[in-house]
């Protein structure tokens, strides 16, 4: 039986996702703004250019949201609103479909699943937008589950991240999102959501940067699960094909 999100209560244990390297193998977002930038020469050869400025700006947590609208802006040149860019993201659904199919990583989507049939209150939080991870989920018929994700508006003739759902403010997307309680059980790759994995009170990090384990270790609880689910290039404890969840 499907457990629906209205009939799952607001005292059910809250357990939020990460969307890239966690459920899907790469940065979705990263690849459909590339999608965008190649449509055209001159966008292409844009991009190019100002990555002299936009790339080392990716580097770090607090200029990271300009280096991403630098280069949405430029792939979204001629835009009048977000909703230009959710039919724009279906078209790229469509033309990559196979390649985002596969992306899909298969444990994490079980694990997934296991927490919505034991009608746990399940979300994605991701820095994509949730579009986007709404139609990457329609694969496995999972676009239904509630994605908090960052936020475009016009700026200039093109579109900017207003809002980019990453680090601390990840906490702060969620909470306005009405998910305020206390998380359960927090899934994620990345040393940008700290804040998410120390809030929860069971932290699972999954498919880690083989480098990052350590400052894991030294930072979370003893005894935080590091996980293998899959994702290329990535370590952790190998898992089996039918783990768990949470284990």
């Amino acid at each position: 039986m499907t457990v629906t999100a209205e009939a799952i209560g607001p005292d059910a244990p809250l357990v939020v996702f990460d969307f890239d390297h966690t459920l899907y193998d790469g940065d979705s977002g990263g690849d459909m703004v590339q999608w965008l930038l190649r449509r055209s020469w001159a966008r292409a050869l844009a991009a190019i250019v100002a990555s002299v400025v936009l790339l080392p700006m990716l580097a770090f947590v607090v200029t990271r949201r300009q280096g991403i609208s630098g280069y949405l802006w430029l792939g979204t040149f001629g835009l009048h609103d977000y909703r230009d860019l959710n039919a724009l993201i279906r078209r790229y659904v469509v033309a990559r479909k196979d390649k985002l199919r596969a992306a899909l990583l298969p444990i994490a989507v079980g694990v997934l699943e296991r927490h919505l049939a034991a009608g746990d209150r399940v979300v994605i939080a991701t820095g994509a937008p949730p579009e986007l991870a709404h139609a990457i989920l329609e694969f496995v018929a999972h676009s239904d589950v509630p994605v908090v994700g960052s936020h475009e508006a016009p700026f200039m003739g093109g579109l900017v991240t207003i809002d980019h759902c990453h680090s601390d403010n990840k906490l702060r997307c969620l909470e306005r999102k009405g998910y305020s309680g206390p998380i359960a059980i927090a899934y994620s790759d990345s040393s940008a959501d700290l804040p998410l994995l120390k809030a929860a009170r069971h932290p699972v990090v999954v498919n880690p940067k083989p480098g990052s384990i350590a400052m894991f270790r030294r930072v979370l609880p003893a005894g935080t699960p590091m996980l293998d689910w899959g994702s290329v290039g990535r370590a952790g404890d190998p898992v089996a094909a039918s783990p768990q969840a949470g284990s």
